[in-house]
C-alpha cells in the first residue's frame, strides 16, 4: 500500500501533520479491509502463528510486546487490547498488529541493516521518509550526541558502536528491528541521521507499515530527548 507512505511524506519536512495524515490514512484502509485481514489471519495455524510472530500463547490469546507495552490479541477474533489495562488498542495499532500477524513467516533475523530505499517499492519514497524520519532526527540531535545517546538509552536502545559514531537499535515489534544512527556535522558537512531496518523486515510488515514504525521511533526519540 505505497499511498500511505507518500501520503506520509506529502507535506514539507518537519510539517506536524505528516505522521497524523498517514495515521488517519492507515486507520481508513484498515476500516475498510479489517475483517478481509483478520480472515486471513484466522487461517494460519495458530500455534505455528504464534511461533512465526514470537508471541506467546495464553489459553486462545496471542500475547506479545509492541513498542514499550504489551498487547494480547483473542483468537479467533483477533480483538487486541493492552495489557495489563485491557484497554482496547485503537484502530491504527489494531492495523499495525494484524499486519504483522499476517505478514510473519518466521524468518530469522538477518542481522544487517538496509535502508528505507532498499525495502520493496522503498526507493520511490525514500526521499519522503528521509524528511520526516531522519532529517528531523539530525535537526534535533546532529550538535547534541550527548543528548541522542540519553534519549536512546531512555528507550531501552541497544548500541550499535560499529554502525555509526552514535547508533541504537530498537524492537517495536517481537521479530522487527530498526536502528536509529547518526553521523554528526562538522564545518564542512552538515548531520545525517537515518532510520535503518534489519533486512528481514518485509517479511513481517508491508512497505507503508515500516515506514510508520520508522516515523513513529522519530516520533519517541524527539519526544524522549525533549524531557532530558
Amino acid at each position: 500500500m505505497p499511498g500511505l507512505t507518500d501520503q506520509a511524506g506529502g507535506v514539507e519536512p518537519g510539517g506536524k501533520d505528516q505522521i497524523a495524515r498517514a495515521h488517519a490514512a492507515w486507520e481508513a484502509s484498515m476500516s475498510r479491509r479489517i475483517d478481509q485481514v483478520r480472515q486471513e489471519v484466522c487461517a494460519r495455524n495458530l500455534h505455528h502463528l504464534a511461533l512465526c510472530a514470537g508471541a506467546e500463547l495464553e489459553g486462545q490469546s496471542l500475547r506479545f510486546a509492541y513498542w514499550d507495552r504489551h498487547v494480547s490479541m483473542t483468537w479467533p477474533d483477533l480483538n487486541a487490547a493492552y495489557l495489563p489495562e485491557n484497554e482496547t488498542c485503537s484502530v491504527f495499532d489494531l492495523g499495525m498488529l494484524l499486519y504483522y500477524l499476517h505478514s510473519a513467516d518466521g524468518s530469522q533475523l538477518a542481522d544487517r541493516w538496509i535502508s528505507f530505499r532498499e525495502l520493496p517499492d522503498g526507493a520511490f519514497y525514500n526521499q519522503a521518509f528521509q524528511g520526516y524520519s531522519g532529517d528531523l532526527v539530525a535537526e534535533k540531535f546532529g550538535k547534541d550526541v550527548d543528548g541522542f545517546h540519553t534519549a536512546a538509552r531512555k528507550l531501552d536502545g541497544f548500541q550499535l558502536p560499529a554502525l555509526a559514531p552514535a547508533a541504537y537499535a530498537f524492537t517495536p515489534l517481537p521479530r522487527i528491528r530498526l536502528a536509529l544512527a547518526i553521523w554528526p556535522g562538522d564545518e564542512d558537512f552538515a548531520a545525517r541521521a537515518s532510520v535503518l531496518f534489519d533486512a528481514s523486515a518485509s517479511h513481517y510488515m508491508t512497505t507503508d507499515g515500516l515506514a510508520l514504525l520508522g516515523a513513529g521511533l522519530r516520533q519517541r526519540i524527539l519526544r524522549a530527548g525533549a524531557s532530558t
